[in-house]
């Protein structure tokens, strides 16, 4: 298998790790490229626009900052209540991550969403992974339907191992615990990816139709002949991407027929009907992103596209049917409202939650100074990473220098001798699931790609469950 269906076949293919295939002697941050958004802007690398301690960036961020004084999820939400503020009547709250594997990232979105389920109303939490492994999660949240470690095993493969860890389990047991207590107004769990179908989504469809449109049943059967698993989502999908892409495109053209047929013939029910078209799509979607042609550089950003646009048409979906807000966790390259990397990342999934919600979908990035991580080294190994302070000139240089030592702060309404430093392009950490990337510290215009901001100025590697 060539380097490109060998990294997609990781399922997950996280902003800034897509294209990784150059070697890196060091595992310092990958030396600023200048962007597109700083060429826009006319600017020509990081800059400080402070002249004295007094109207510096960090200075004026300091007063409309506010600390967090925990950033576990457990005792008081009180810090939280200005958040809350920001958050206003948004259905969707996009909260990214520096670093895919970081303790406090996966902790502080614990508590966030904690706070949101209790004091704001949210009842869903959406993560980056498959839309059959959001059903699966769901069904275990809402009635206890399997076991969670053997879940959690056989769900986070690949690249989404990174989602087997200690934080994610402590959610998810919090998230049941809460149901228990609540089985009348409960919390739900999404999968808004694409990488994989398990064979669920496959039944799910079947039974549908055999109920309420028999007639269909074996055209559904034949259309999807060949495509349900019966090995674990890495095999699967390895297998999957050594075929030809005249057969992947194939397969897509047929997946596509059976959403149409899904769609002409809708039963009685109204809601099931809806879902099981929601089901079938996923699985299109799929077949859809895997028929791309991975050997061709020129198709990645194609892919890419999709893969971010298909994500935000499932949270949309899932929060128009349901009527549930959303708390959405993500890399903060595709919970922000601009690319980082046009290149390789045309548009983001925060630019179509933004195009298709307005107000309606807040975006935080979650940005760090200093601390470790988990991540893939150049030889596809799991490596435990560690970064020393931020650089100046940086984002994460600026934000540490705020009194407070862990924050967030509203962009949005940021004090006027702010907003020529957050409008200016500067360096900021990104990283992926393998590291050094291809674009570890783009340089970013804050306020142009989020709308809050949560700053920790230290973090260390999340605790693997793998």
């Amino acid at each position: 298998m060539n380097t490109h269906k060998a990294l997609f076949a990781a399922l997950l293919v996280p902003l800034a790790a897509a294209l990784s295939v150059a070697p890196a002697a060091a595992v310092s941050p990958a030396p600023v490229a200048v962007s597109a958004l700083a060429g826009a802007t006319g600017s020509s690398g990081p800059k400080e626009v402070a002249t004295s301690a007094f109207d510096s960036p960090s200075a004026v961020l300091a007063r409309v900052a506010h600390p967090l004084r925990s950033t576990e999820p457990r005792g008081s939400l009180a810090d939280l209540r200005p958040f809350g503020r920001m958050v206003g009547g948004a259905r969707v709250v996009g909260l990214g991550e520096a670093t895919h594997s970081s303790h406090e990232f996966l902790t502080v979105k614990h508590q966030v969403f904690r706070y949101l389920v209790e004091e704001k109303g949210f009842r869903a939490f959406a993560l980056e992974v498959p839309w059959s492994t959001g059903l699966r999660l769901d069904a275990y949240l809402l009635r206890g339907e399997g076991r969670l470690k053997q879940i959690m095993d056989e769900e986070f493969q690949g690249t989404y191992q990174w989602w087997n860890n200690t934080e994610y389990r402590d959610l998810l047991q919090w998230m049941r615990t809460y149901n228990i207590e609540h089985p009348e107004d409960p919390v739900r769990f999404v999968g808004d990816d694409g990488g994989f179908a398990g064979a669920g989504l496959y039944d799910k469809v079947n039974a549908y139709a055999v109920t309420a449109r028999p007639e269909i049943a074996p055209r559904l059967a034949e259309l999807y002949q060949g495509l349900r698993p019966a090995v674990d989502a890495e095999t699967y999908v390895n297998d999957y991407l050594s075929k030809p892409v005249a057969e992947r495109e194939e397969l897509a053209e047929r997946t596509g027929r059976a959403v149409d047929l899904l769609k002409r013939r809708p039963g009685a029910d109204a809601e099931a009907h809806a879902w099981a078209v929601q089901h079938a799509t996923a699985i299109h979607q799929m077949t859809t992103l895997y028929a791309f042609d991975w050997d061709d550089p020129e198709a990645i950003s194609d892919a890419m596209l999709y893969r971010d646009r298909l994500m935000a048409e499932n949270v949309v979906w899932w929060q128009r049917q349901t009527g549930d807000k959303i708390a959405l966790a993500a890399h903060n390259g595709h919970i922000a409202l601009r690319t980082y990397i046009p290149d390789t990342y045309p548009k983001v999934q925060g630019e179509f939650l933004r195009e298709r919600l307005g107000s309606g979908y807040l975006s935080v990035g979650l940005t760090f100074g200093q601390g470790s991580f988990n991540a893939f080294g150049q030889d596809g190994t799991v490596r435990r990473f560690t970064i020393g302070p931020a650089a100046p000139g940086s984002v994460e240089h600026t934000l540490d220098q705020v009194r407070h030592r862990d924050f967030v702060v509203d962009l949005r309404s940021a004090p006027v001798a702010a907003r020529t430093w957050l409008a200016t392009p500067h360096t900021v950490k990104n990283i992926g699931a393998t590291y050094p990337g291809i674009a570890d510290a783009p340089q970013v215009g804050l306020a142009q790609s989020y709308d809050a901001v949560i700053h920790l100025q230290r973090v260390e590697a999340a605790r693997l469950l793998t």
